[in-house]
Protein backbone atom coordinates (compact mmCIF):
# COMPACT_ATOMS: atom_id res chain seq x y z
CA UNK A 1 0.00 0.00 0.00
CA UNK A 2 1.55 3.50 -0.94
CA UNK A 3 1.58 6.51 1.76
CA UNK A 4 -0.96 8.29 -0.02
CA UNK A 5 -3.20 5.47 0.43
CA UNK A 6 -1.88 4.77 3.67
CA UNK A 7 -2.48 8.89 4.59
CA UNK A 8 -5.74 8.83 2.92
CA UNK A 9 -7.08 5.77 5.58
CA UNK A 10 -5.69 7.02 8.08
CA UNK A 11 -6.62 10.68 8.02
CA UNK A 12 -10.58 9.18 7.51
CA UNK A 13 -10.20 6.61 10.66
CA UNK A 14 -8.91 9.70 12.67
CA UNK A 15 -11.39 12.26 11.27
CA UNK A 16 -14.35 9.63 11.60
CA UNK A 17 -13.56 9.34 15.53
CA UNK A 18 -13.69 12.75 16.15
CA UNK A 19 -16.54 13.52 14.58
CA UNK A 20 -18.16 10.62 15.89
CA UNK A 21 -17.16 11.84 19.37
CA UNK A 22 -18.49 15.41 18.77
CA UNK A 23 -21.90 13.96 17.77
CA UNK A 24 -22.13 11.77 20.80
CA UNK A 25 -22.29 15.32 22.49
CA UNK A 26 -25.12 16.46 19.89
CA UNK A 27 -27.57 13.98 20.33
CA UNK A 28 -31.12 14.16 20.93
CA UNK A 29 -33.94 12.07 22.20
CA UNK A 30 -36.15 10.38 20.11
CA UNK A 31 -37.75 7.81 22.01
CA UNK A 32 -38.77 7.53 25.93
CA UNK A 33 -41.72 5.99 25.89
CA UNK A 34 -42.62 6.91 29.52
CA UNK A 35 -41.00 10.43 29.72
CA UNK A 36 -43.07 11.48 26.42
CA UNK A 37 -46.34 10.08 27.67
CA UNK A 38 -46.39 11.57 31.08
CA UNK A 39 -44.59 15.02 29.17
CA UNK A 40 -42.07 15.23 31.34
CA UNK A 41 -39.04 14.50 29.10
CA UNK A 42 -35.87 15.72 29.84
CA UNK A 43 -34.00 18.40 27.71
CA UNK A 44 -32.88 16.94 24.32
CA UNK A 45 -29.64 17.09 24.40
CA UNK A 46 -27.53 14.74 26.54
CA UNK A 47 -25.82 16.88 29.97
CA UNK A 48 -22.13 17.78 30.16
CA UNK A 49 -20.26 14.79 30.74
CA UNK A 50 -17.37 15.04 33.46
CA UNK A 51 -14.38 15.08 30.77
CA UNK A 52 -15.15 17.22 27.84
CA UNK A 53 -14.24 15.86 24.41
CA UNK A 54 -10.95 17.79 24.18
CA UNK A 55 -10.19 15.70 27.51
CA UNK A 56 -10.99 12.41 26.17
CA UNK A 57 -9.20 12.99 22.85
CA UNK A 58 -6.21 14.77 24.05
CA UNK A 59 -2.92 14.85 22.57
CA UNK A 60 -1.77 11.57 24.09
CA UNK A 61 -4.99 9.57 23.00
CA UNK A 62 -4.65 10.84 19.92
CA UNK A 63 -1.26 9.69 19.46
CA UNK A 64 -2.11 6.21 20.76
CA UNK A 65 -5.08 5.79 17.99
CA UNK A 66 -2.62 6.83 15.25
CA UNK A 67 0.21 4.12 16.40
CA UNK A 68 -2.70 1.40 16.82
CA UNK A 69 -3.66 1.89 13.39
CA UNK A 70 -0.18 2.29 12.29
CA UNK A 71 0.51 -1.24 13.75
CA UNK A 72 -2.46 -2.60 12.45
CA UNK A 73 -2.29 -1.34 8.87
CA UNK A 74 1.43 -2.15 8.53
CA UNK A 75 1.47 -5.94 10.22
CA UNK A 76 -2.11 -7.07 9.89
CA UNK A 77 -2.23 -10.07 7.16
CA UNK A 78 -5.46 -9.96 6.39
CA UNK A 79 -8.13 -7.38 4.90
CA UNK A 80 -10.07 -5.31 7.09
CA UNK A 81 -13.05 -2.58 7.10
CA UNK A 82 -11.72 0.74 8.55
CA UNK A 83 -15.43 1.60 9.04
CA UNK A 84 -15.80 -1.49 11.09
CA UNK A 85 -12.63 -0.67 13.33
CA UNK A 86 -13.97 2.73 13.77
CA UNK A 87 -17.69 1.35 14.71
CA UNK A 88 -16.59 -0.92 17.31
CA UNK A 89 -14.01 2.36 18.30
CA UNK A 90 -17.32 4.20 19.59
CA UNK A 91 -18.83 1.05 20.66
CA UNK A 92 -15.70 0.14 23.11
CA UNK A 93 -16.12 4.01 24.26
CA UNK A 94 -19.72 3.10 25.46
CA UNK A 95 -18.63 -0.17 26.75
CA UNK A 96 -16.29 1.37 28.72
CA UNK A 97 -18.59 2.63 31.44
CA UNK A 98 -19.68 -0.93 32.30
CA UNK A 99 -23.56 -1.46 32.14
CA UNK A 100 -24.41 -4.17 29.92
CA UNK A 101 -27.84 -2.11 28.92
CA UNK A 102 -26.14 0.90 27.71
CA UNK A 103 -24.83 0.38 23.98
CA UNK A 104 -23.66 2.10 20.93
CA UNK A 105 -25.96 0.70 17.73
CA UNK A 106 -24.90 1.10 14.06
CA UNK A 107 -27.33 2.19 11.63
CA UNK A 108 -28.22 -1.03 10.65
CA UNK A 109 -28.43 -2.61 13.91
CA UNK A 110 -30.71 0.86 15.08
CA UNK A 111 -33.25 0.16 11.98
CA UNK A 112 -33.34 -3.73 13.22
CA UNK A 113 -33.81 -2.45 16.83
CA UNK A 114 -36.85 0.07 15.40
CA UNK A 115 -38.42 -2.80 13.63
CA UNK A 116 -38.14 -5.34 16.51
CA UNK A 117 -40.14 -1.92 18.85
CA UNK A 118 -42.51 -1.01 16.32
CA UNK A 119 -43.71 -5.11 15.95
CA UNK A 120 -43.92 -3.88 11.91
CA UNK A 121 -41.43 -4.41 9.09
CA UNK A 122 -42.21 -5.56 4.97
CA UNK A 123 -40.27 -8.67 4.72
CA UNK A 124 -40.86 -12.67 5.09
CA UNK A 125 -41.86 -12.82 8.79
CA UNK A 126 -39.36 -15.58 9.69
CA UNK A 127 -36.81 -15.37 12.66
CA UNK A 128 -33.57 -16.44 12.40
CA UNK A 129 -30.29 -16.91 14.00
CA UNK A 130 -26.58 -18.76 13.66
CA UNK A 131 -25.41 -21.74 14.37
CA UNK A 132 -21.73 -23.26 15.50
CA UNK A 133 -20.92 -23.39 11.93
CA UNK A 134 -21.56 -19.83 10.86
CA UNK A 135 -24.77 -21.14 9.06
CA UNK A 136 -28.01 -18.94 8.80
CA UNK A 137 -30.15 -21.30 10.87
CA UNK A 138 -34.49 -20.81 10.63
CA UNK A 139 -35.98 -20.36 14.29
CA UNK A 140 -39.61 -20.10 12.84
CA UNK A 141 -41.98 -18.50 10.47
CA UNK A 142 -44.79 -16.69 11.83
CA UNK A 143 -47.79 -17.88 11.59
CA UNK A 144 -49.80 -17.25 7.89
CA UNK A 145 -46.38 -15.16 7.19
CA UNK A 146 -44.91 -15.06 3.55
CA UNK A 147 -41.94 -17.60 5.29
CA UNK A 148 -44.49 -19.78 6.16
CA UNK A 149 -46.94 -20.11 2.85
CA UNK A 150 -43.72 -20.58 0.85
CA UNK A 151 -42.48 -23.67 2.95
CA UNK A 152 -40.03 -22.35 5.34
CA UNK A 153 -39.57 -24.48 7.83
CA UNK A 154 -38.29 -24.68 11.84
CA UNK A 155 -34.07 -25.70 11.17
CA UNK A 156 -34.36 -24.54 7.68
CA UNK A 157 -30.25 -23.34 6.48
CA UNK A 158 -30.75 -20.27 4.65
CA UNK A 159 -27.43 -20.34 1.97
CA UNK A 160 -28.48 -17.57 -0.57
CA UNK A 161 -30.56 -15.17 -1.26
CA UNK A 162 -30.92 -13.99 -4.52
CA UNK A 163 -28.34 -16.18 -5.97
CA UNK A 164 -25.77 -14.77 -3.38
CA UNK A 165 -24.02 -16.67 -0.86
CA UNK A 166 -25.03 -15.76 3.18
CA UNK A 167 -23.16 -16.50 6.41
CA UNK A 168 -24.06 -15.96 10.04
CA UNK A 169 -20.98 -13.31 10.49
CA UNK A 170 -22.81 -11.55 8.09
CA UNK A 171 -26.34 -11.85 9.74
CA UNK A 172 -27.59 -8.16 9.51
CA UNK A 173 -26.76 -8.29 5.69
CA UNK A 174 -28.20 -11.40 4.71
CA UNK A 175 -32.07 -9.82 7.12
CA UNK A 176 -31.11 -6.86 4.80
CA UNK A 177 -31.47 -8.41 1.49
CA UNK A 178 -34.44 -10.79 2.78
CA UNK A 179 -36.31 -7.10 3.69
CA UNK A 180 -38.10 -5.10 0.96
CA UNK A 181 -41.01 -3.34 -0.39
CA UNK A 182 -44.86 -5.16 -0.12
CA UNK A 183 -44.81 -7.40 -3.38
CA UNK A 184 -41.37 -7.29 -3.91
CA UNK A 185 -40.27 -11.16 -4.66
CA UNK A 186 -36.91 -12.63 -3.33
CA UNK A 187 -35.39 -16.15 -4.05
CA UNK A 188 -34.20 -17.78 -0.96
CA UNK A 189 -31.84 -21.33 -1.25
CA UNK A 190 -32.65 -23.65 1.72
CA UNK A 191 -30.47 -26.92 2.48
CA UNK A 192 -32.69 -28.63 4.68
CA UNK A 193 -31.16 -31.39 6.76
CA UNK A 194 -34.30 -33.37 7.30
CA UNK A 195 -35.23 -34.19 4.03
CA UNK A 196 -35.32 -37.57 2.60
CA UNK A 197 -36.95 -37.41 -0.82
CA UNK A 198 -35.73 -35.00 -3.48
CA UNK A 199 -32.82 -32.62 -2.97
CA UNK A 200 -31.80 -31.21 0.28
CA UNK A 201 -31.24 -27.83 -1.30
CA UNK A 202 -33.50 -25.92 -2.87
CA UNK A 203 -34.95 -22.64 -4.25
CA UNK A 204 -37.93 -20.97 -2.58
CA UNK A 205 -39.88 -17.85 -4.89
CA UNK A 206 -41.10 -15.57 -1.88
CA UNK A 207 -43.66 -12.47 -2.56
CA UNK A 208 -42.89 -9.91 0.37
CA UNK A 209 -45.63 -8.32 2.54
CA UNK A 210 -46.31 -6.62 5.49
CA UNK A 211 -45.64 -8.12 8.60
CA UNK A 212 -47.04 -7.36 12.09
CA UNK A 213 -45.57 -9.30 15.11
CA UNK A 214 -47.72 -11.82 16.90
CA UNK A 215 -46.69 -10.85 20.47
CA UNK A 216 -49.75 -12.08 22.12
CA UNK A 217 -51.50 -15.21 22.06
CA UNK A 218 -54.74 -16.56 23.84
CA UNK A 219 -56.95 -19.49 24.36
CA UNK A 220 -59.71 -21.11 26.76
CA UNK A 221 -58.69 -23.48 29.19
CA UNK A 222 -60.93 -26.03 31.21
CA UNK A 223 -63.80 -24.20 33.20
CA UNK A 224 -63.40 -21.12 31.53
CA UNK A 225 -60.25 -20.50 32.30
CA UNK A 226 -58.59 -17.53 30.17
CA UNK A 227 -55.01 -18.46 29.08
CA UNK A 228 -53.26 -15.28 27.74
CA UNK A 229 -49.45 -15.19 26.73
CA UNK A 230 -47.33 -11.90 26.29
CA UNK A 231 -44.02 -12.41 24.76
CA UNK A 232 -43.33 -8.89 24.27
CA UNK A 233 -43.98 -5.51 24.73
CA UNK A 234 -43.70 -4.10 21.25
CA UNK A 235 -46.16 -1.58 19.42
CA UNK A 236 -48.09 -3.63 17.88
CA UNK A 237 -49.09 -5.39 21.66
CA UNK A 238 -51.74 -3.07 23.28
CA UNK A 239 -54.12 -3.88 20.09
CA UNK A 240 -53.34 -7.26 20.01
CA UNK A 241 -53.56 -7.73 24.30
CA UNK A 242 -57.21 -5.88 23.65
CA UNK A 243 -58.48 -7.99 21.40
CA UNK A 244 -57.20 -11.43 23.00
CA UNK A 245 -58.71 -10.31 26.10
CA UNK A 246 -62.07 -9.02 24.48
CA UNK A 247 -61.96 -12.28 22.80
CA UNK A 248 -61.74 -14.33 26.09
CA UNK A 249 -64.17 -12.09 27.82
CA UNK A 250 -67.05 -12.65 25.13
CA UNK A 251 -66.34 -16.36 25.83
CA UNK A 252 -67.43 -16.52 29.15
CA UNK A 253 -64.09 -16.15 30.74
CA UNK A 254 -64.46 -16.78 34.51
CA UNK A 255 -60.49 -16.50 35.22
CA UNK A 256 -57.43 -14.99 33.56
CA UNK A 257 -54.00 -16.92 33.51
CA UNK A 258 -51.18 -14.42 32.31
CA UNK A 259 -47.99 -16.01 31.03
CA UNK A 260 -45.11 -13.24 31.42
CA UNK A 261 -42.47 -15.94 31.19
CA UNK A 262 -39.77 -15.67 28.86
CA UNK A 263 -40.85 -11.93 28.16
CA UNK A 264 -38.01 -10.04 28.14
CA UNK A 265 -39.79 -6.64 28.48
CA UNK A 266 -39.89 -3.87 25.67
CA UNK A 267 -41.75 -0.87 25.35
CA UNK A 268 -42.35 0.85 29.08
CA UNK A 269 -45.83 3.32 27.60
CA UNK A 270 -47.10 0.06 26.18
CA UNK A 271 -47.07 -2.24 29.52
CA UNK A 272 -48.35 0.87 31.37
CA UNK A 273 -51.45 1.11 29.08
CA UNK A 274 -52.35 -2.82 29.63
CA UNK A 275 -51.44 -2.93 33.41
CA UNK A 276 -53.83 -0.02 33.82
CA UNK A 277 -56.36 -2.41 32.44
CA UNK A 278 -55.55 -4.88 34.97
CA UNK A 279 -55.01 -2.80 37.80
CA UNK A 280 -57.32 -0.39 39.98
CA UNK A 281 -56.75 3.50 40.58
CA UNK A 282 -53.09 4.11 42.00
CA UNK A 283 -49.71 4.55 41.17
CA UNK A 284 -48.20 1.79 38.04
CA UNK A 285 -44.93 2.90 38.32
CA UNK A 286 -42.32 4.85 39.31
CA UNK A 287 -39.09 6.34 38.17
CA UNK A 288 -36.17 8.42 39.61
CA UNK A 289 -33.34 9.60 37.24
CA UNK A 290 -29.88 10.54 38.74
CA UNK A 291 -30.48 13.86 40.07
CA UNK A 292 -33.35 12.17 42.18
CA UNK A 293 -36.38 13.62 39.98
CA UNK A 294 -39.29 11.28 39.84
CA UNK A 295 -41.86 10.24 36.96
CA UNK A 296 -45.19 8.59 38.02
CA UNK A 297 -47.66 6.37 35.76
CA UNK A 298 -51.14 6.28 37.17
CA UNK A 299 -53.76 4.16 36.63
CA UNK A 300 -57.32 4.77 36.90
CA UNK A 301 -60.46 3.24 38.38
CA UNK A 302 -61.19 0.81 36.12
CA UNK A 303 -59.67 -2.85 36.78
CA UNK A 304 -60.03 -6.70 35.76
CA UNK A 305 -63.23 -8.22 37.02
CA UNK A 306 -62.06 -11.18 37.88
CA UNK A 307 -59.20 -13.91 39.41
CA UNK A 308 -55.78 -13.37 37.90
CA UNK A 309 -53.08 -15.24 37.98
CA UNK A 310 -49.42 -14.30 35.95
CA UNK A 311 -47.32 -16.76 35.41
CA UNK A 312 -43.49 -15.74 35.47
CA UNK A 313 -40.00 -16.69 35.56
CA UNK A 314 -36.50 -15.93 35.42
CA UNK A 315 -36.85 -14.67 31.77
CA UNK A 316 -39.70 -12.48 33.02
CA UNK A 317 -38.01 -8.67 33.09
CA UNK A 318 -38.10 -5.59 32.41
CA UNK A 319 -41.97 -4.63 31.21
CA UNK A 320 -42.73 -8.30 32.65
CA UNK A 321 -41.60 -6.72 36.23
CA UNK A 322 -43.28 -4.01 35.97
CA UNK A 323 -46.85 -5.57 35.28
CA UNK A 324 -45.92 -8.23 38.06
CA UNK A 325 -44.59 -5.96 40.66
CA UNK A 326 -48.44 -3.56 39.78
CA UNK A 327 -50.54 -6.69 40.58
CA UNK A 328 -49.22 -7.86 43.41
CA UNK A 329 -48.39 -4.68 44.91
CA UNK A 330 -51.82 -4.03 44.34
CA UNK A 331 -53.64 -6.77 45.14
CA UNK A 332 -55.06 -7.48 42.04
CA UNK A 333 -54.10 -11.15 41.63
CA UNK A 334 -51.06 -13.58 42.26
CA UNK A 335 -47.48 -14.56 40.81
CA UNK A 336 -46.99 -18.21 40.35
CA UNK A 337 -43.43 -19.54 38.79
CA UNK A 338 -40.05 -18.48 39.38
CA UNK A 339 -38.47 -15.20 41.04
CA UNK A 340 -38.08 -12.86 37.73
CA UNK A 341 -35.09 -11.31 36.33
CA UNK A 342 -34.32 -8.51 38.03
CA UNK A 343 -33.79 -5.34 36.05
CA UNK A 344 -35.40 -2.51 37.41
CA UNK A 345 -33.75 0.28 34.81
CA UNK A 346 -34.98 1.94 31.95
CA UNK A 347 -33.50 3.02 28.49
CA UNK A 348 -33.60 5.90 26.49
CA UNK A 349 -32.80 5.75 23.14
CA UNK A 350 -30.45 9.25 21.72
CA UNK A 351 -30.31 9.62 17.43
CA UNK A 352 -26.56 10.54 16.89
CA UNK A 353 -27.70 11.99 13.76
CA UNK A 354 -25.70 9.76 11.11
CA UNK A 355 -28.30 6.78 11.35
CA UNK A 356 -26.66 5.31 14.36
CA UNK A 357 -27.71 5.14 17.91
CA UNK A 358 -27.03 5.20 21.53
CA UNK A 359 -29.22 3.30 24.42
CA UNK A 360 -28.33 4.38 27.59
CA UNK A 361 -30.19 3.77 31.16
CA UNK A 362 -31.45 7.10 32.31
CA UNK A 363 -32.96 6.16 35.70
CA UNK A 364 -34.33 3.14 38.31
CA UNK A 365 -37.90 1.95 38.01
CA UNK A 366 -39.43 1.61 41.30
CA UNK A 367 -42.60 -0.49 41.72
CA UNK A 368 -46.14 0.67 43.74
CA UNK A 369 -44.87 0.16 47.05
CA UNK A 370 -41.22 2.13 46.59
CA UNK A 371 -39.16 -1.09 45.54
CA UNK A 372 -36.57 -1.48 43.37
CA UNK A 373 -36.62 -5.07 42.39
CA UNK A 374 -33.04 -4.68 39.95
CA UNK A 375 -30.75 -7.40 40.97
CA UNK A 376 -33.21 -9.13 42.94
CA UNK A 377 -36.48 -10.04 41.02
CA UNK A 378 -39.94 -10.42 42.15
CA UNK A 379 -41.06 -13.21 44.24
CA UNK A 380 -43.80 -15.60 43.16
CA UNK A 381 -46.93 -16.17 45.77
CA UNK A 382 -46.95 -19.90 44.75
CA UNK A 383 -43.54 -20.45 44.20
CA UNK A 384 -43.15 -23.82 41.12
CA UNK A 385 -39.75 -24.67 39.95
CA UNK A 386 -39.11 -25.86 36.16
CA UNK A 387 -35.94 -27.00 34.49
CA UNK A 388 -34.40 -24.69 31.71
CA UNK A 389 -34.77 -26.68 28.98
CA UNK A 390 -38.75 -27.18 29.60
CA UNK A 391 -38.80 -23.50 30.18
CA UNK A 392 -37.06 -22.73 26.72
CA UNK A 393 -39.87 -24.53 25.00
CA UNK A 394 -42.96 -23.11 26.86
CA UNK A 395 -44.62 -22.59 23.71
CA UNK A 396 -44.39 -26.21 22.19
CA UNK A 397 -45.54 -27.96 25.62
CA UNK A 398 -48.67 -29.31 26.29
CA UNK A 399 -50.72 -28.55 29.70
CA UNK A 400 -49.79 -31.60 31.27
CA UNK A 401 -45.93 -31.28 30.44
CA UNK A 402 -46.26 -27.43 31.44
CA UNK A 403 -46.18 -27.82 35.31
CA UNK A 404 -46.18 -24.25 36.24
CA UNK A 405 -49.40 -24.08 33.67
CA UNK A 406 -50.50 -26.72 34.84
CA UNK A 407 -50.47 -24.86 39.26
CA UNK A 408 -52.02 -22.45 37.87
CA UNK A 409 -54.83 -23.99 36.59
CA UNK A 410 -55.16 -26.42 39.59
CA UNK A 411 -54.49 -22.92 42.01
CA UNK A 412 -57.55 -21.09 40.07
CA UNK A 413 -59.94 -23.73 40.84
CA UNK A 414 -59.04 -24.64 44.18
CA UNK A 415 -58.33 -21.17 45.22
CA UNK A 416 -61.03 -18.94 43.16
CA UNK A 417 -63.38 -20.65 41.02
CA UNK A 418 -65.06 -23.30 43.97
Amino acid sequence: MNDSIKRKKLWVFASGLIAGMALMMLVYTVGCSFYAKNGNANNNTLSKPKESVDSVLDERANKKIDTIYKILDSNYVEEYDVNDTREMMYAGLVAGIGDPYTSYMTADQFERFSEDTEGEYEGLGIIVSVDEYNRIIVVAPFDDSPGAKAGIKSKDCIIKVDSESVYGDKLDDAIKMMKGPKGTTVTITIYRESETEGDRTFDLEIIRDKIEMQTVKHRMLENEIGYLRITGFERVTLDQFKEAYNDLKANGMKGLILDLRNNPGGLLDVVINITDIIVPEGTIVYTEDKNGKRNYAKSDKASIDMPLLILVNGGSASASEVLSGAVKDLGVGKLVGQTTFGKGLVQNIFNIGDGSALKVTIARYYTPSGVCIHGTGIEPDYPIEMSDDLAAEISMLTLEEDIQLSEAVRIMLKEYLQ
